[in-house]
């Protein structure tokens, strides 16, 4: 009788490791899939300009989110809700209707370049270091590239295990296929009317009414953005359609987004920044403060929406991966790669609601 219970139970320890193992098989692929069609319908809405923010290969909020909204603007019913919610969320939603065949190949390969070495460079972490300096940098090469593709530094890191450190121009990298984020051309954008080279948040409080942008007939155009601080999610209308859409961090409890109408005043490129502490924490102009160069890790990044409200705008960010999970000091913060297609959309005098 013992003799038959050792055998079953050798029998048991040689399958059951087989077992598992054939179940880890199993499940390895499904995860691998899972995450490219996750990224695939990211990149599909990125490129709707419907930004699910960050690429990261999951199902996130903002991933729902933009869907919503794309459907939204198409006339559909938008998903529901998914079980669960939240920032480590991973629920697939439906996706049927979606030309997601457009997006091939999910993954494209991409060769650093000088330039994105050279967008490089030196960063301190306190302020009056940062003043210092004529330009405010990529912390590394990773860095670069991971705005560039509009992707989450640890994705990145995923797609490329082990490739990230000591990255020099000539390597390739496997990265999202999106559209990329050229810093080098933010300087020749054409946005609707450009505001003077003052430091972005020194520029001055402005009547509703305003002049029509030089050259322009000053007919009325029908384009409006709209902020939704429960959301998230800042939309851009033409028409009362809603033709793009984009995530943001808005204001604190401490230091609010500024809630009503607002016009667009103007749209600096590269802005400077005058870091006041008391004025970013208290609302109290001091003395004592920084003016911080130009460069995507600028606190503003790289563009600067001014409204007709000193010290508020709509702008880029230092920390992509911040977007929507932190609050700012009262403006309205976008991914850099988001805010420079937002700048294109809109001119001096189109509506801003915040709401």
């Amino acid at each position: 009788m013992n003799r038959f219970v050792i055998v079953g139970l050798l029998v048991l320890i040689g399958v059951l490791p087989a077992a598992a193992k054939k179940k880890a098989t199993k499940t390895k692929a499904p995860k691998t899939a899972e995450i490219e069609a996750a990224t695939r319908l990211q990149v599909f809405l990125d490129r709707a300009n419907f930004s699910p923010g960050k690429i990261d290969g999951r199902y996130g909020d903002f991933t729902w989110k933009a869907l919503s909204l794309y459907r939204e603007s198409r006339g559909e019913q938008p998903p529901s809700t998914p079980p669960q919610s939240g920032r480590h969320a991973n629920v697939s939603p439906d996706v049927s209707g979606l030309d997601l065949g457009s997006v091939e190949p999910v993954f494209t390969s991409y060769t650093v370049t000088e330039a994105d070495v050279q967008s490089v460079g030196q960063l301190p972490s306190q302020v009056p270091e940062q003043a210092k300096l004529k330009f405010l940098p990529y912390r590394d090469v990773a860095d670069a590239i991971a705005e560039k593709f509009h992707s989450d530094i640890h994705y990145l890191e995923q797609l490329n295990s082990g490739k990230l450190k000591g990255l020099k121009a000539g390597d390739q990298l496997k990265v999202p296929n999106v559209e990329p984020f050229e810093l080098a051309s933010v300087k020749d954008i054409k946005p609707g009317s450009e505001t003077a080279s003052q430091a972005a948040n020194e520029v001055e409080d402005q009547p509703e009414t305003q002049a029509p942008t030089p050259g322009e007939s000053g007919a009325a155009r029908n384009v409006a953005i709209k902020v939704d601080t429960k959301t998230n999610m800042l939309g851009i209308f033409e028409a009362e359609k809603l033709i793009a859409a984009y995530p943001v961090t808005i204001g604190s409890a401490h230091n609010t987004s500024p809630i009503g109408e607002w016009k667009v005043r103007g749209i600096s490129k590269l802005p400077r920044f005058r870091y006041d502490k008391e004025m970013l924490e208290h609302g109290e102009r001091s003395g004592n403060f920084y003016m911080l160069p130009a460069g995507p890790r600028n606190p503003v990044g790289v563009m600067w929406i001014a409204l007709n409200k000193k010290g508020i705008g709509i702008h880029g960010t230092n920390e992509p991966g911040s977007i929507g999970r932190a609050a700012s000091h009262g403006c309205i913060r976008l991914a850099n790669w988001d805010v420079v297609r937002l700048a294109t959309k809109i001119k001096t005098g189109d509506n801003v609601s915040i709401h």
